[in-house]
């Protein structure tokens, strides 16, 4: 092996790892972790070791663990709600939109494990305004269309918080009580049941 190659492996060896490993990458992961384990599990520790790096690469991108789940729920909002509402923009009839919607939603696993544990969380000085901006953000959005299906504002407004009031109801359930969860079939024949029911012809 000549000199060249052997600094070039030295080159390697010793490049930072926080141009190895991105803001990005440590948002993803502390969403994993708390899809896995809940809000409370995100730690600098635990993250280090599942990303194979070192403490130090995390403070290349963030100061304070805090400021890790701020930017990591961030890009949750980002991804999962806005984009979720951009896709079903893109149906025209606002009936056929609600009930593309919810069958969308009810696919979205990880989206739901992230959104129950922070319920559990709902109390956390960084949790709480992204909870309750995304909340507000679905309600009036599931309010715009139902008045688009037809139904007059105030209706179109209770039927919204029935329908978010439903989906929150549901995790919370399935998160406190393990034998009220479905299987896949049974889930499928709920979730076209709630669609029949809260959607208008």
């Amino acid at each position: 092996m000549t000199n060249i190659e052997l600094a070039e492996i030295d080159t390697a060896t010793d490049k930072p790892e926080r141009q190895r490993l991105s803001a990005q990458d440590w948002e993803i992961a502390a969403l994993e972790l708390m899809a896995e384990e809940g809000v409370a599990a995100v730690a600098v520790e635990s993250l280090a070791r599942r990303l194979g790096v070192t403490k130090g690469s995390f403070y290349w991108h963030f100061s304070t663990r805090d400021a890790l789940i701020e930017a990591a729920l961030k890009r949750w909002e980002d991804t999962d709600n806005h984009n979720t509402i951009a896709r079903a923009e893109q149906i025209e009839n606002p009936t056929k939109r609600l009930r593309e919607l919810f069958r969308q939603t009810s696919r979205e696993m990880r989206s739901h494990k992230i959104y129950a544990a922070l319920l559990k969380a709902a109390d956390h000085p960084v949790v709480a305004p992204v909870m309750e901006r995304v909340s507000n953000e679905r309600i009036a959005y599931l309010a715009r269309v139902f008045a688009q299906a037809g139904m007059t504002p105030i209706d179109a407004d209770h039927r919204a918080r029935l329908t978010y009031s439903t989906y929150v109801g549901f995790l919370q359930l399935a998160l406190q009580f393990r034998a009220s969860r479905l299987s896949s079939d049974a889930f499928d024949d709920y979730v076209g049941h709630v669609i029949d029911t809260l959607v208008p012809n």
